[in-house]
């Protein structure tokens, strides 16, 4: 396998450990997801489940990775903690607020636990864009569409996203006018990521299928594992 696809136990003499020492991770794991009909986060690539490769490729670049998860149990045995939310049911922006309240710096980067396409080199990037500013989230096409699960997001947007939750709005996006946010582009993207697989995710039986096979068929390719 190769070095991104390590879950926990990372080879750290060959692994690319370029580290930010003042960025936290967050992992979002929701629960049982009702298209999928069960927990997406220990769906399985080469007999590791999904959160695990995240966790590996977070590692890579973060100080710290944090789980968020409304049921802590399932999550225990993978080695990082796991924290719940403090506003439960409020969906992803409730997850969001955990995570920046538990973490241990100010800087983090949030991805959800069913990206297994994430590249540690672009998350980087993503640490480095949020110089001055509260939030970096990929917009793309129509100018309303943001990709906010991958993301950078700094303690200081905890007020707005408390305002958001208080006042029932509940979409992750909802507290951005409330905070410095800056758009990267996908022309800021492609030079790491030309096909904008880092921000793929998980929800459908259809997308899973088409993931199993596009990972299966790199595999083959490489003769030793997916990027």
């Amino acid at each position: 396998m190769d070095k991104y696809n390590s879950p926990v136990q990372v080879n750290y003499e060959s692994a690319d450990l370029r580290i930010h020492e003042n960025v936290s991770g967050i992992v979002l794991a929701g629960g049982a997801s009702q298209r999928m009909g069960h927990n997406k986060a220990f769906l399985e690539l080469d007999g590791r489940s999904l959160i695990e490769i995240v966790i590996g490729r977070m590692v890579q670049v973060c100080a710290e990775v944090l789980i968020v998860a409304g049921d802590v149990q399932p999550y225990t045995g993978l080695g990082v903690p796991v924290v719940t939310d403090r506003f439960p049911g409020v969906g992803v922006l409730g997850g969001l607020h955990a995570g920046l309240e538990a973490a241990a710096h100010e800087l983090t980067l949030a991805v959800g636990c069913d990206m297994p396409f994430l590249n540690p080199d672009l998350l980087r990037d993503f640490a480095g864009w949020a110089k001055g500013f509260d939030a970096v989230v990929l917009r793309h096409g129509d100018k309303d569409h943001v990709e906010p699960l991958h993301g950078a997001y700094r303690r200081t947007c905890l007020p707005a996203i408390e305002t958001a939750i208080h006042a029932n709005r509940r979409r992750i996006v909802s507290f951005f006018p409330q905070v410095r946010v800056r758009y990267v582009t996908s022309e800021d993207i492609i030079p790491l990521d030309p096909d904008l697989r880092s921000f793929r995710n998980i929800n459908t039986p259809q997308e899973w299928e088409a993931v199993r096979e596009e990972w299966k068929r790199e595999a083959l390719d490489s003769g030793w594992g997916q990027w």
